[in-house]
């Protein structure tokens, strides 16, 4: 019988309590930096982030008492799957586990992640951005992980194009879909961008800066919200650009949409933090000649902006070390010395707000002529908004796949929207045919 989401919350919060309170050994027997009497704690941490054992090495170096050994595992529902498994079979699951954010509704609903509210300094969330931070509390007291690297996102596009068509830097919808007309009006086979039938999580992020939050946790139920005023009015939107012809239909990542950054057919990019590397690998020639902003607004007087992807850390419910773990996490996120590694040696985009702006200070390579690009970048990154996942997300994204595929082959803005209804209905139906208790 499966436990509705409080319940299981909240037994997974004591059950942490009370493993937390035995590897503590009572005080006298604890050593100073948290390892038991009997001897050395050692975790072991699944991760798929490269050159993360050289980050752990510096951990490893200043913690004897605490070493944490780096087991690499493939991303994504791989590493989920393999977690759930040894979450079922009650024994083989790591200490710490990279979690993608849209993940950890999951992970929880399956008692796979410890609680770490207790375990946390109060000054951890200060850390991250508030609607970074509701991904790993799930909009709960209780705290499933720590974040690691986030992706906001932001507006990419060929600005010595903008600059030859006297096209202005759009800061409003309004005004990109201006920007996307005069484009396509000076050269035909050319788009200010394209809408993703492929990439659900594009399209959530671009639902989050508008508001939308697909799931909710309400006591003891989930909701399930994906035709909410804000996405449905995401996907008119862009349904209108491409029933006019004023935006592509294209999926991202095909030979095709590679040739058209290359060529300049494809002028933009509404896209993450981590795009400059996308682009310098599909459209190396191109470098030197783009720029980011902001994400154009709904409402400019109140700047807002989604994600598209990121991962936190969190520590599995098997962990017989949750608090070292924990100390491990914190570390890891939010440490000068560890953020400024996590950079320089994974190339990721860190979540710790404080830390993004202090270490990254030269722009990246591909964007050597935009000098301010970080600190836009870190701008931005504090107004991502709240957004909760759920935990048949996975679910969600199938049906955005099927759904908007027809729609974008349609080319009708009421498809779009249609597209929309389908995947709430989709998702509502499945979450209840597992069993969870859910808020109509």
């Amino acid at each position: 019988m499966r436990l509705s989401t409080g319940t299981r919350i909240a037994a997974l919060a004591a059950a942490t309590a009370l493993v937390a309170s035995a590897c503590s050994g009572g005080g006298d027997d604890a050593g100073s930096d948290g390892a038991s009497a009997t001897g050395p704690v050692e975790l072991t941490f699944w991760t798929w982030t490269p050159n993360m054992e050289k980050v752990v090495d510096l951990w490893n170096a200043d913690h004897p008492d605490i070493t944490v050994t780096v087991n690499k595992q493939d991303g994504g529902d791989p590493a989920v799957t393999k977690l759930l498994t040894a979450i079922k079979a009650g024994s083989g699951a790591p200490d710490i586990m990279q979690a993608e954010y849209q993940k950890i509704p999951q992970l929880v609903s399956s008692d796979a992640l410890a609680d770490l509210s207790g375990s946390l300094g109060d000054d951890v969330a200060g850390h991250f951005a508030d609607g970074v931070w509701n991904a790993v509390t799930l909009g709960s007291d209780a705290v499933y992980a720590v974040p690691q690297d986030s992706g906001p996102m932001q507006f990419y596009y060929r600005a010595d194009i903008f600059e030859k068509l006297g096209i202005d830097v759009p800061t409003t919808w309004d005004e990109y879909a201006d920007a996307a007309r005069k484009v396509h009006e000076a050269d035909p086979k050319a788009y200010l961008g394209t809408f993703s039938a492929n990439d659900a999580g594009w399209f959530s992020g671009l639902t989050q800066q508008a508001g939308a939050s697909w799931y909710g946790i309400d006591g003891d139920a989930w909701s399930v919200d994906i035709d909410s005023d804000a996405t449905t009015k995401v996907a008119e939107y862009w349904g209108g650009l491409v029933e006019e012809g004023a935006i592509d239909n294209k999926p991202m990542y095909t030979p095709e949409w590679n040739a058209a950054l290359n060529d300049g057919t494809q002028v933009g990019w509404l896209s993450a933090i981590w795009a400059p590397g996308v682009l310098e690998g599909n459209a190396a020639d191109t470098a030197g000649k783009w720029k980011m902003a902001p994400m154009p607004q709904w409402d400019a007087a109140a700047p807002a902006t989604g994600a598209w992807g990121g991962s936190a850390t969190a520590v599995t419910s098997q962990s017989e070390h949750p608090e070292q773990a924990a100390e491990f996490i914190t570390w890891l996120n939010t440490d000068p010395e560890a953020v400024q590694a996590l950079v320089d040696e994974t190339g990721i985009y860190p979540a710790d707000v404080p830390a993004s702006s202090t270490v990254l200070t030269d722009p990246p390579e591909f964007f050597s002529n935009q000098a301010d690009f970080y600190e836009i970048a870190a701008q931005t990154a504090q107004t991502v908004q709240p957004f909760t996942y759920g935990p048949n997300i996975n679910v969600a994204y199938s049906a955005y796949n099927d759904e908007f595929a027809k729609a974008t082959k349609a080319k009708k803005a009421g498809a779009f929207v249609d597209a929309v209804h389908a995947m709430q209905k989709i998702t509502l139906d499945d979450l209840k045919n597992q069993g969870f208790n859910v808020d109509e």
